[in-house]
């Protein structure tokens, strides 16, 4: 588990903030080991740290296509 010190926006002061996975170095959220989840360990406050890379394209779905909103 991994852990640093911010500013906890539930808290209102600096807290330890951790990331925890089943196994280490690993987060279904996030392509490769740079998981944005953090939660306060004071108070669970999550915060998302870093940036998540955005799909450039975006994917059609052929079951929405020709619905009308």
């Amino acid at each position: 588990m991994t852990k640093i010190i911010r500013h906890c926006p539930d808290c209102g002061e600096d807290q330890q903030f951790a990331q925890h996975h089943g196994v280490a170095a690993w987060c279904p959220d996030a392509v490769g080991a740079g998981c944005p989840e953090w939660y306060c360990l004071a108070c669970g406050a999550a915060l998302l740290i870093g940036a998540n890379p955005a799909f450039a394209t975006p994917v059609a779905d052929s079951r929405v296509r020709d619905r009308v909103a």
